[in-house]
């Protein structure tokens, strides 16, 4: 009986793990931005409250499982990502979008200072309706305020597939930050997002 008791225990700790694994997964939500340089992107994200994950890779091109030297060339079609998990109990989409256009200049067609190419485009992967309805409800806003001097030209299009980049591209600032595009680039881009962000950063370990 004492048995029979503890395995119906076990079970009973095992279906209640599992249904609060479940409930978790729920609350989190996947989208794919691209705004110049992963590099740039990824480590302003990982400060982000809510945000679980941020993996650097490729998406919007013509061939499968792309290197870095080929998206580099401009000729696959791939724009540089970034791909977002953020848990919807601590953050939401509306501040991820406004993080995005908060960091990098969403009105130069194909170029993010000094990176040039459609790998450098400013796009949005939209993985569903209420987030393609978003991202074009803050665009028509930030363009009816005038918030940027020039139009943005950031694209809204559907998510089809990503491809993580290798390696040593993922944490790149974080293993880098004495490299002269750390400093000179990525650092900046942190620093402000610190400035506007501030009350919304995670605490430092």
């Amino acid at each position: 009986m004492k048995k029979s008791f503890l395995i119906i225990l076990f079970l009973s700790l095992c279906m209640t793990g599992q249904n609060n694994s479940q409930k978790s997964n729920l609350n989190l939500e996947t989208i794919t931005l691209g705004g110049g340089c992963y590099w740039c992107i990824e480590a302003i994200f990982e400060n982000l409250v809510g945000v679980k994950t941020v993996v650097s890779g490729f998406s919007g091109g013509k061939i499968a499982n792309p290197s870095y030297e080929a998206v580099c060339t401009g000729k696959t079609g791939h724009a540089e990502v970034v791909q977002i998990t953020f848990d919807k109990n601590a953050t939401n989409l509306d501040e991820i979008l406004k993080v995005f256009f908060t960091v990098h200049d969403p009105t130069t067609l194909n170029r993010q200072g000094a990176d040039v190419g459609t790998q450098y485009r400013s796009v949005i992967f939209y993985k569903n309706e209420e987030q393609r309805k978003t991202a074009q409800e803050i665009i028509n806003d930030l363009n009816k305020s005038k918030a940027y001097n020039n139009p943005i030209v950031t694209i809204v299009e559907p998510f089809k597939n990503f491809y993580e980049a290798e390696d040593n591209h993922q944490d790149y600032y974080e293993y880098n930050k004495n490299k002269p595009y750390c400093r000179l680039v990525i650092q900046p881009k942190l620093e402000k997002f610190e400035k506007v962000f501030k009350d919304r950063l995670k605490k430092k370990k």
